[in-house]
């Protein structure tokens, strides 16, 4: 493991991360035109950006955009599987950002990571968080929020979080770290809270979880919701999965798919996209689905819609594009 401001799985892997890199700039116009066109402008300059996304060579190169355009970078992934590592070590070597993520990180390590991500060794009159975040998934964001909360019960009475108190063994993982800070930082939190001028969130997940805060009220600053402008929902989830799905189960299992029976739970943009790429490689594909209007789509399309539970005993394949991670293990139970 290589670690300096930066804890990657191997640092030797950054020149083969470089020569993707390069590549990927190619693949990605809009981002080298902003740089083109606002480079010399700095916007972004003195402005500290924490990141909590999928550390790949595509999200180096949105990193190294962030970069040039001026500001002060923090990242870590979003998932504890995705991380490619040659780009952490790129980004890590060349200093585009303090980069906290390697592929196989355990539940505890992907938390100390969004920890390191979040806080910068050098704080400022304002304390040592970010500016902005950008977020996938909301965890960065989450761990703002349960920070907050914290030290209002400990400024009220000292009271600790305690991971005792959920089952949930990635919130258990939560509380200890905030719990862990506190005594010694016991306004972090509110400072983070304070100076964010917003988060952008990617996924449908995420945003689900700021919908919720905001109709409560409890969201702390500005959020964008990245997910459902229409280049990312009309394309990045339907095409962006319609490429990765097949490519990911190849990877995972080298299983020849043609012929399988594969069952896609859901039929939004993501189900869509998931649902023609199996079809595509030769899947007998069908579709559950519990939106009356998602399921008349999906039979037009024509795929059978069927309920998962009447197929369990011929399936090969088992995709949800739910969002959810129990979509089917209840019925599988």
């Amino acid at each position: 493991m290589a670690q300096g401001d930066y804890r990657v799985a191997d640092i030797s892997l950054a020149d083969f991360g470089r020569r993707e890199i390069e590549l990927a700039e190619y693949e990605m116009p809009g981002l080298m035109k902003t740089v083109e066109e606002y480079g010399a402008a700095q916007p972004l300059k003195g402005a500290r950006i924490a990141g909590s996304l999928h550390m790949t060579i595509q999200t180096a190169v949105l990193i190294e955009t962030l970069k040039k355009l001026g500001g002060d970078i923090r990242w870590c992934s979003c998932n504890i599987f995705s991380t490619q590592d040659h780009a952490a070590a790129a980004i890590a070597r060349d200093g585009s950002a303090a980069v906290f993520a390697w592929k196989g990180e355990t539940l505890e390590e992907y938390w100390e990571c969004t920890m390191n991500a979040i806080t910068w060794t050098n704080p400022d009159a304002k304390g040592d968080g970010p500016d902005l975040i950008v977020d996938d998934g909301g965890d960065m964001t989450l761990l703002v929020h349960e920070g907050w909360k914290a030290e209002n019960a400990y400024a009220k009475d000292g009271t600790l979080p305690d991971p005792s108190s959920t089952d949930n063994a990635e919130f258990k993982i939560v509380l200890t770290i905030i719990k862990r800070t506190l005594p010694q930082q016991p306004d972090k939190w509110h400072k983070v809270a304070a100076r964010m001028k917003g988060v952008s969130e990617e996924t449908t997940t995420g945003v689900h979880r700021l919908y919720t805060m905001s109709n409560a009220g409890e969201l702390l600053f500005p959020a964008i919701n990245v997910n459902d402008s229409v280049t990312k929902s009309k394309f990045d989830n339907l095409y962006g999965c319609k490429h990765s799905l097949p490519d990911g189960i190849c990877r995972a299992t080298d299983v020849m798919l043609a012929g399988k029976r594969a069952v896609i739970c859901g039929y939004g943009d993501v189900g869509k996209g998931c649902a023609f790429a199996m079809k595509a490689a030769g899947c007998v594909t069908t579709v559950t689905e519990c939106d009356p209007i998602c399921a008349l789509q999906a039979a037009m399309e024509g795929f059978q819609v069927k309920t998962l539970e009447s197929q369990l005993d011929t399936l090969d394949i088992v995709i949800t594009t739910t969002g959810n991670k129990g979509a089917f293990c209840g019925v599988c139970s």
